[in-house]
């Protein structure tokens, strides 16, 4: 399972104090809470508050099933708040929500985590008004941001195990609305970033032709879901079809 975060230190349960250990959160996760000194069941403020007998498909109870997940959380939020710990890096962020984000990947990253897949997001794009100044200002955050990502890799000799990808979940369409800004589109580019990146462009170049816009907007020539199985099977090393559902061909992206 996946985890998300934003600070490693704030990354705990609540309540919990920095030199708490495991023994001491759990017990006030799973005491029962006394409200004016009678003992409140109906609180739920309390793991072990929990009832009933709904089972999952596993056979397992939801009481088991929260047990597991805090367990799992506990083991890591220490595990990730040491690591983040070991590794600073040299590099200069700029100081944006997108920069600080990969500074902690980074930092993860140094730190000898074993996670594979790391993701971060940046909003702004949907610019249906005023879409040039807004537009400017996000690409240049991205730019930025990943020169100082990849700067911070490379000074801690890990830039070659790495591979950035960008996508959106949609693009823009070719003719401005009556707001200086443009709508939802059909296609959308993506950016692969590596040492070991087939470089140049991948696809044809899209036509900006109004014979060859399909609804107003530019017609996609390479499936998403090929740069997918392109990755998982060319860089992570893993069978594509259990992930995306069947097979879909692959690209040049590695080198």
């Amino acid at each position: 399972m996946g985890i998300t975060l934003e600070n490693p230190n704030s990354y705990r349960f609540m309540g919990a104090k920095p030199n708490d250990d495991e023994e001491t959160v759990y017990k006030s996760m799973y005491a029962p809470v006394e409200d004016d000194l009678n003992l409140n069941s109906e609180s739920g403020t309390s793991v072990n508050m929990v009832s009933g007998t709904v089972t999952l498909q596993n056979g397992q109870s939801a009481l088991d099933f929260l047990e597991r997940t805090s367990m799992d959380a506990q083991v890591s939020s220490e595990k990730i708040r040491a690591i983040a710990a070991k590794v600073k890096g040299n590099a200069n962020y700029p100081n944006t929500a997108l920069a600080k984000n990969l500074q902690l990947v980074s930092r993860l990253i140094g730190g000898g985590l074993p996670t594979r897949v790391f993701y971060v997001s940046q909003g702004g794009y949907d610019t249906h008004t005023n879409q040039r100044g807004g537009q400017d200002g996000r690409l240049k955050e991205l730019g930025d941001a990943v020169k100082a990502f990849t700067d911070d890799l490379t000074g801690m000799g890990q830039f070659d195990r790495v591979m950035i990808m960008t996508f959106s979940e949609f693009g823009r369409r070719v003719t401005e609305n009556g707001s200086r800004g443009t709508d939802h589109g059909a296609a959308a580019p993506m950016f692969l970033v590596g040492s070991h990146m087939k470089a140049g462009l991948l696809g044809k170049e899209p036509s900006l032709a109004p014979a060859d816009l399909k609804d107003g907007d530019i017609q996609y020539n390479t499936d998403f879901r090929s740069v997918y199985a392109s990755i998982l099977e060319n860089w992570l090393k893993t069978p594509s079809v259990p992930i995306l559902g069947k097979q879909f061909p692959t690209m040049p992206l590695v080198t």
